[in-house]
Order: C-alpha cells, then sequence, then structure tokens
C-alpha cells in the first residue's frame, strides 16, 4: 500500500487586477493555490471549500472551480461531492513508476550525447557539477532546482522533442519530493559525486558506463522517496516558513 504525503515545486503567484478576464483569473488562481501546495501552506489531507478557498484566492467561485479542476486532472487536488476540496495524498507507487520512466527517457539521452559529435550543453553543466568541494552550492533547495535542470538538460540535448515534453511532465510531478529529499545534507554531497562521474562518463563517450551510472543514480532517488514521512513535510513547512 502506497503511504500520502504531498507535492511541492516553486511557483510565483502573478498579482490579481480588476480588468482580468475570467480564463485570467482561473490561471492565476491555479498558480496561487498550486504554489501554496508546494510551499507547504495546503498540507496533504487538509480540506477546504470552494467559498473559503475563493476568499483567500480572491477570485469568485467560477475562475476558482476552473482552476481546482485543472489541479484535479494534474493529481494535486481531490473532490468529494458536500464536502469540499481536498489536497491530494502523493502514491509512492506511482512515483515509482514515473521513476522508472525517467531511467529510460534520460538512458537514451546519454546515449545519444555519447554518440553525438556536437555537445554544447556539456561544458555548462561542467562548470557546475566538475567543481572542488568548496565551491559547491550549499544550500539544499537550491542544489534541488539544479539537480532538475541537469537531467533536463541531458534530455534536451538529444533533440527529442516528445520525450522532452514527456520529461518535462513528469519532472513537474515528482518536483514534490525533490525538494525534500534535499533538505538532507548527506543527498545533496551524494548528488555532486554522481553528476561528476555521469559527466565524466558522457564527455569521454563510455555510455555504457554513463548510463549504468545514471541507472544507479535515478534508482538511489527513487528508494530515498521511501523514506519521505509527513514529519519532513511539516518540519519543512516550518522552515520555509
Amino acid at each position: 500500500m502506497s503511504t500520502p504525503v504531498t507535492a511541492l515545486t516553486s511557483v510565483t503567484a502573478a498579482d490579481m487586477t480588476p480588468a482580468a478576464t475570467p480564463a485570467t483569473l482561473a490561471e492565476r488562481a491555479y498558480v496561487e493555490l498550486k504554489r501554496r501546495i508546494f510551499n507547504f501552506e495546503m498540507m496533504p489531507g487538509d480540506r477546504f471549500s470552494e467559498l473559503e478557498l475563493a476568499q483567500q484566492v480572491q477570485v469568485s467561485r467560477t475562475p476558482l472551480r476552473q482552476a481546482l479542476q485543472r489541479l484535479q486532472r494534474e493529481g494535486f487536488m481531490q473532490v468529494f461531492p458536500k464536502s469540499g476540496w481536498l489536497v491530494a495524498p502523493l502514491d509512492f507507487d506511482q512515483f515509482d513508476e514515473l521513476y522508472d520512466f525517467r531511467v529510460l527517457i534520460e538512458c537514451f539521452a546519454v546515449r545519444h550525447l555519447c554518440e553525438a559529435e556536437d555537445r554544447p550543453g556539456l561544458k555548462a553543466l561542467a562548470a557546475i557539477w566538475l567543481v572542488p568541494a568548496a565551491e559547491r552550492e550549499p544550500d539544499g533547495r537550491r542544489v534541488g532546482q539544479l539537480d532538475e535542470s541537469f537531467h533536463s538538460e541531458l534530455v534536451r540535448a538529444s533533440g527529442n522533442r516528445e520525450m522532452l515534453r514527456a520529461h518535462r511532465d513528469l519532472t513537474e510531478r515528482i518536483r514534490i519530493i525533490r525538494r525534500l529529499d534535499f533538505t538532507k545534507p548527506r543527498r545533496v554531497e551524494v548528488t555532486y559525486q554522481e553528476h561528476a562521474k555521469i559527466l565524466r562518463a558522457i564527455t569521454q563517450r563510455r555510455s555504457d558506463e554513463a548510463q549504468r551510472l545514471l541507472r544507479s543514480h535515478i534508482e538511489q532517488s527513487k528508494l530515498e522517496v521511501r523514506h519521505i514521512t509527513l514529519d519532513m513535510l511539516y518540519r519543512a513547512r516550518n522552515s520555509a516558513a
């Protein structure tokens, strides 16, 4: 049985303006609600009425409902007739499937990079990850963002637009746990070490080794997901506050 937690990422809410169209209001309500979920202001299991949320977000019920339905389709909210909306738990079994999908996409990308003649993105990645320990980014949240960019850049460099689109979608869905993972200092250190090894193997065009290292790296992240607890979420919320 999977264990429920919640969702998180970095989203900035836009300013509300009276002249905004209903579609714009729905978009802004969506961004604001997602920001609250990802910043732990709305925790897993929290229930809200539409009226309550409309007052908080300062929009009418119609654009709010559009925003909530969009979040529901994305798996961040659940609705219960006559009892309102619930911040959805996250399904660790689903995370396992997303991480397995990551392995397929990113290993394809690494194989392509090892074979490609032109690889302009590698230099920029090396400038971030192949640095002395004293020059590493100390902020775990920032490292989480850099980690996401590292993997996204590998896929982007493959030139496969459909894979990039799919990878962006799953990246959004696992961003929630990435942020928690990088609250642990040891994970920051390990990520630097493993990214460096992957980059060196790609640079030297050792495709099999690069794929093996990448697969091991993602599998370890997948295992770390299972260690996330509600207590970690609440501590992260207190830290963000």
